[in-house]
C-alpha cells in the first residue's frame, strides 16, 4: 500500500517519506478500512515533531483519525460492516504506531463507527479527537439545558463542535474567537455570543453576558493561560474541562477560590477517557449524523503524498478546523 511515514522526529518536511509498504489485515476483533480520508490534528505534528512524546516505534504512520470504506473482516468482528462507510478515531494512539496516514489501516472494530450520508469521507475524517473531545468536555458539565456555557477558541475543531454539543443540551454559549470572520463561524454553530480577545474585554463581556450569576461550565483550550480570568468568572458548583495547556504547563492554580466556589477542574485526553464515555460519544455523533445539522469544518486538503503539508498547515496555526489528507489522492 501507497503510505506516509517517520522513522525520526523532527521537521514534516525533513522526516516524513512517501513510498510503499506491506498491506495490512484485520486480525481478531479487527477490520480493515481502505482509507479515503485521514484528519491531522495537534497531538499528530507534537508526536511526529518529538514536543513531549517519544518516537513511539520504529517506523510510525501518522495520523489517528480518518474515514473510508471496511473491505476486510476479521474473526469476531461484526460481518456486517463489510462494505460500510465508516469514521474511525485512535488510529495512531494508545500503543499503535501505524496510523490512517496510508490507503489501509487494520483496528479494533470498537474504534470505528458507521458514516452515514449525511457527512462526506472528508467530513469524516474530521470527527474523531476533535468531535468526540468536544463531546466529553461537553458533558463534563452535567445537565446544560438553561445553562451558561464558556468555550475559548469557537472558531477552533474542537470548540467549533463544543458550542454544537453545548447548544444540543440546552445550554446558552459564549465563546472567544481573534476575528470578526471567526466569530461569523461561531456564531454559524450556534454560539450565542463571541468575544473577539483581541479588541473586547472578555471578562466584562462574559458577566455581562450571565448577568452577573456566573459560568455554570467552561471548555478550555489553554488552561494555563486562562485559568487567572476563568475561576473568578465561574457560578458556584461549576466545573471548567480543559483539552490543552499550551502557553503555560505548570499555571498557577487559585486554590483557596476553587473551594469557595466548589468547582469541578477536570483534564481530558481523549484516549485515556473512560471507554463508557468514549462509547457514548461515538453513539451520540452517530445518531446526530444521523438526524442531520451537525456541522465540519474542512481546512485544507492534501494530496498523500504531500501530507508533510498538511502537518505544516496544522503547525502554522491559521487553520479553521481540520486539515485533511486524501489518502486517493
Amino acid at each position: 500500500m501507497k503510505a506516509v511515514w517517520y522513522t525520526r522526529q523532527g521537521p514534516p518536511a525533513e522526516v516524513l517519506q512517501f513510498g510503499e509498504q506491506p498491506d495490512p489485515h484485520a486480525a481478531a476483533g479487527q477490520v480493515r478500512v481502505k482509507v479515503h480520508a485521514s484528519g491531522v490534528n495537534p497531538a499528530d505534528t507534537y508526536r511526529r515533531g518529538g514536543r513531549n512524546f517519544p518516537l513511539e516505534g520504529s517506523l510510525v504512520i501518522p495520523n489517528s483519525d480518518g474515514a473510508g470504506i471496511v473491505d476486510e473482516i476479521g474473526p469476531d468482528a461484526d460481518p456486517a460492516l463489510l462494505g460500510r462507510r465508516v469514521w474511525l478515531y485512535n488510529g495512531q494512539r494508545s500503543g499503535r504506531v501505524l496510523g490512517t496516514a496510508a490507503e489501509y489501516i487494520a483496528l479494533d472494530a470498537d474504534l470505528v463507527r458507521e458514516l452515514p450520508d449525511s457527512a462526506s469521507l472528508l467530513e469524516g475524517a474530521c470527527l474523531g479527537i476533535p468531535a468526540m473531545t468536544a463531546h466529553r468536555a461537553v458533558t463534563l458539565g452535567g445537565e446544560l439545558a438553561g445553562r451558561a456555557v464558556f468555550v475559548s477558541g469557537g472558531a477552533g475543531a474542537v470548540g467549533h463542535y463544543a458550542i454544537q454539543w453545548a447548544k444540543r443540551f440546552g445550554a446558552r454559549v459564549v465563546t472567544t474567537v481573534s476575528s470578526p470572520e471567526k466569530a461569523a463561524h461561531a456564531q454559524a454553530a450556534g454560539a450565542d455570543l463571541a468575544v473577539n480577545y483581541h479588541t473586547e474585554d472578555v471578562a466584562a463581556r462574559v458577566r455581562a453576558f450571565t448577568g452577573g450569576a456566573g459560568l455554570d461550565h467552561v471548555v478550555d483550550l489553554d488552561f494555563g493561560a486562562n485559568v487567572a480570568m476563568l475561576v473568578p468568572l465561574m457560578a458556584i458548583n461549576g466545573a471548567i474541562a480543559f483539552y490543552a495547556t499550551r502557553s503555560n504547563l505548570q499555571p498557577v492554580l487559585p486554590a483557596d477560590n476553587v473551594m469557595r466556589r466548589n468547582l469541578s477542574i477536570h483534564g481530558l485526553v481523549l484516549n485515556g477517557a473512560p471507554l463508557a464515555a468514549r462509547q457514548r460519544a461515538q453513539a451520540d455523533i452517530v445518531r446526530w449524523l444521523k438526524e442531520g445539522g451537525m456541522q465540519h469544518t474542512v481546512s485544507s486538503v492534501h494530496p498523500l503524498p504531500r501530507t508533510a503539508d498538511a502537518h505544516a498547515a496544522v503547525e502554522s496555526g491559521a487553520k479553521r478546523g481540520t486539515v485533511v489528507v486524501d489518502c486517493t489522492a
